[in-house]
């Protein structure tokens, strides 16, 4: 079963997708923080670094966006050249572009930013100038892929691209071609506002968490969708009488007393979820540390002992981890390398049966994860993508930094 859970409060959104009764994501956002990540911008280029072959470019942001040159290139890789050129080739400063955030600012870093532009509808992402139709991978249907790549090519003129999404799996071509047809005019209205606009300007917004949610997860497999504010209910359903009439029963608003997510149990999970430290319900225990870099995860076998033997008591600990793990990166949504450091195995069947539950449990998550495998060291690595920061990359504590240490008066 999967649910989706909204809470309004003090001006605060937060958002949880359930999955058989385990949260599996969680988003928040207030007013005065709404995301960046999908934005189109009008920008200036102030700097050229051909020893870092990228740019940085002003989009009217507190800090400087910064464009690196395969985001320049084309994005047909078809179309590129054998050898990179040197940045100064593609752009010079004081140079208007037009440019599309693609990962969130972070700290002390700026945006980046593509000029490889997506502009996403219900049924198809519109790539102009992107030159080729793909389809989503979580599409399995060989018969279906096909049938939907011919229609993404019908509909195209050249130089087009089209990614059809995994919500058009089944849905007509008269469908399909209306959504294609609302999102050649959005990038049409892009163009035209650049055209009269001055750098740095901002010439499309994406769609805010709520509204983004409902066009990116509401499908006939989401089976409730629960809201504890009357109108912010009305709204999804106003969206869902123009996409998916027929969903629109699966929205529920939430009246009890009791707080949304204390009547589902979401808090006292929430936190734990939150923790450095996270508890196997065998016993074990996850630590998850954060660098700049990379993340990484020790399993441990903490007030678990087993009743066979250390390697079947590695195991069983490991493969409860390794469903945690999943769960927690989604959860978290982690990004870039990942490092596991699981109990030690000494049975090849073993480390291929927890790499078959991580395999398993990353099949939902809609970030593309890649599972490179066991190093010689043995620590398992995957890699994730995102486009916005972490949850924990703005609670971490000012005095501490996160690391939860303090110098003494003594040093």
């Amino acid at each position: 079963m999967k649910q989706v859970l909204v809470q309004n409060k003090q001006g605060l959104c937060k958002i949880v997708v359930m999955e058989n009764g385990k949260m599996t994501e969680y988003y928040t956002e207030r007013p005065s923080e709404i995301e960046k990540a999908g934005n189109v911008y009008k920008g200036k280029v102030v700097n050229v670094v051909p020893g870092l072959q990228a740019a940085f470019v002003d989009i009217g942001l507190d800090k400087n966006a910064y464009l690196y040159i395969d985001d320049l290139l084309p994005a047909h890789l078809e179309k590129q050249p054998e050898h990179k050129p040197s940045i100064r080739d593609l752009v010079k400063e004081g140079q208007e572009v037009i440019v599309q955030v693609k990962k969130e600012p972070v700290g002390s870093k700026g945006a980046r930013v593509t000029t490889h532009c997506t502009i996403p509808g219900r049924w198809l992402v519109f790539l102009p100038e992107a030159d080729y139709v793909a389809t989503s991978r979580k599409i399995n249907c060989p018969e279906e892929k096909t049938r939907l790549r011919q229609l993404a090519e019908a509909l195209r003129e050249p130089g087009d691209g089209i990614i059809v999404r995994t919500l058009a799996e089944g849905q007509s071509s008269e469908v399909l071609e209306q959504d294609f047809q609302w999102l050649k005019d959005v990038w049409s209205s892009i163009l035209r506002k650049a055209e009269c606009s001055t750098a740095p300007a901002l010439l499309y917004r994406d769609l805010s968490l709520l509204p983004r949610l409902v066009r990116d997860l509401f499908n006939e497999r989401v089976d409730e969708w629960v809201v504890d504010e009357p109108q912010v209910g009305a709204e999804i359903k106003a969206m869902l009488d123009d996409m998916a009439p027929e969903l629109t029963e699966r929205v529920r608003i939430y009246s009890d007393r009791t707080p949304l997510f204390e009547a589902y149990g979401i808090s006292a999970e929430l936190e734990a979820m939150s923790r450095r430290q996270i508890w196997l319900h065998c016993g074990g225990y996850i630590v998850v540390d954060r660098t700049e870099a990379l993340t990484v995860i020790d399993v441990n076998t903490g007030k678990y002992t087993g009743q066979d033997n250390l390697e079947r008591t590695a195991y069983v600990v490991n493969r409860e981890a390794a469903s945690l793990i999943a769960r927690l990166i989604r959860f978290r949504d982690l990004g870039g390398i990942i490092l596991i450091d699981f109990i030690d195995m000494e049975e090849e069947e073993h480390r291929r049966g927890v790499q078959e539950v991580l395999e398993e449990e990353v099949l939902g998550d809609r970030a593309r994860t890649n599972l490179v495998g066991w190093t010689r060291l043995g620590l398992f690595e995957l890699t994730r993508q995102r486009s916005r920061p972490a949850i924990d990359d703005n609670s971490r504590c000012p005095v501490c930094g996160g690391s939860g240490r303090l110098l003494s008066r003594e040093g």
